[in-house]
């Protein structure tokens, strides 16, 4: 989870990006890590890649802020001013 945190600012991450960072098995992650992260509620899969929750960033102690997306243009159903 730090290192989503620290290297992708909270995701969205690839999971062969975050096994490269980890130096770990990208099997490993998704058969062991990921489920159990998910489950608890620490992790969420999106189509764009594994984000960190609130609930991760409570128990460790960051400050949780909402992913935002890349494009300047606006979701389908966001308002514009």
């Amino acid at each position: 989870l730090r290192a989503l945190v620290n290297t992708y600012d909270g995701g969205p991450a690839g999971i062969d990006a975050i096994a490269a960072t980890l130096g770990e098995e990208r099997d490993t992650l998704e058969d062991v890590v990921e489920p159990y992260l998910l489950q608890i509620g620490f992790l969420r899969r999106t189509k764009r890649g594994r984000e960190i929750t609130k609930q991760a960033c409570d128990h460790l102690g960051l400050k949780y802020h909402k992913t935002r997306p890349t494009t300047d243009q606006p979701a389908l159903f966001e308002k514009q001013q």
